[in-house]
């Protein structure tokens, strides 16, 4: 009789720790098991993956990516060993060997203002990195300030978390090759386009943006070649860019909302209200990892071990990035695209 019991208490410990397992797997998200980063330990002279962490939507027509890389014309932007980041770009790139095109980038700094991209960048851990494709989260700890990201397929939200400070900016780099700033204060606005590419686009090519904040500006600053003019509000040449200082407090968020178009800088206002419009950060953050959800759950695999469903996800989100939609839409909801 005890053999029997012990038999019965056995399959029943066994039934529970399967039943508990298959439990913990139904309840683990597809997204949960993607790492953007996998393939970002890539540079030229040891190319190995070649990836970078795009925070993006399936086939967005923009993708967001941190940037560790100084030398902005460089196709490998994030390289894992690297310990600074000198900003967060939008980017089109599909590998470091095409490069990239219509490219800008924004970065938080506090203190003196440096735009120099060597000059600006921040030390930051993978300990203090979270990163999946719909959400991305930084600590820049030369500026003590938490830099976060989440996007649409034509727009974007960060949220720059700051500390006290009379000197925290952000800055918007619109990179070579031609590029144009308009700062516009009673807006909260900025607004511009940047030209750069790799080749293959034709002469009228650019990339219009606009990026709104939640907070008055406290000074409006741009500059040219790296040479910055406080108190300038606009700036057209080969290099430009645009800086605007704020008065924060500890643990004060500073939300910009962020869209671009190859159309029009009007389209591009318009991509913003109706892919973003009032949402709040958390909004928008949902919303990516509900849709991304949507699509990695088309193909549910089973019996593997959690670093072969990592293995899988992580290659599947990679798949669902590209191609990447080149179309927008105009206010009555009509396809319209770069002609």
């Amino acid at each position: 009789m005890n053999i029997i019991y012990k038999y019965v208490a056995l399959s029943l410990l066994i039934a529970f720790f399967v039943c508990t397992s298959a439990m913990a797997e139904e309840s683990q998200s597809p997204l949960d098991y993607v790492n953007p980063l996998v393939g970002s330990d890539s540079a030229f002279e040891f190319s190995n993956g070649n990836t970078y962490p795009a925070i993006a939507l399936p086939w967005g027509m923009n993708f967001w990516t941190p940037v560790t890389n100084t030398d902005q014309n460089n196709g490998w932007c994030y390289n894992y060993d690297d310990y600074k980041i000198c900003g967060f770009k939008q980017t089109h790139q599909p590998s470091p060997w095409i490069n990239d095109y219509a490219r800008f980038a924004l970065m938080p700094v506090v203190g003196e203002l440096s735009v120099r991209t060597e000059e600006r960048a921040s030390w930051f851990s993978h300990k203090a990195e979270t990163v999946k494709p719909h959400y991305y989260k930084a600590y820049l700890a030369d500026y003590d300030v938490t830099a976060e990201i989440t996007p649409s397929e034509r727009a974007a939200q960060f949220r720059f978390t700051f500390p006290e400070s009379d000197k925290s900016y952000v800055l918007l780099d619109a990179f070579n090759q031609g590029s144009y700033v308009k700062i516009i204060p009673e807006k909260r606005m900025i607004k511009g386009y940047c030209r750069n590419n790799s080749g293959g686009v034709p002469d009228n090519f650019h990339n219009y943006f606009v990026a709104v904040f939640d907070k008055d500006f406290e000074e409006v600053s741009t500059w040219s070649d790296w040479n910055i003019r406080k108190g300038s509000s606009e700036e057209k040449g080969k290099h430009v860019g645009a800086a605007v200082r704020f008065k924060t407090v500890k643990g004060e968020p500073v939300n910009v909302k962020v869209a671009s178009s190859f159309i029009s800088p009007e389209q591009a206002e318009l991509n913003l209200k109706r892919e973003i419009g009032n949402e709040t950060f958390s909004q928008t953050r949902s919303k990516a990892k509900e849709i991304w959800n949507s699509q990695l759950n088309r193909i549910k695999v089973k019996g593997g071990t959690e670093k072969q469903f990592g293995n899988f996800y992580t290659a599947l989100y990679r798949t669902l990035l590209f191609p990447r939609k080149f179309y927008e839409f105009d206010e009555d909801g009509e396809m319209v695209h770069y002609s």
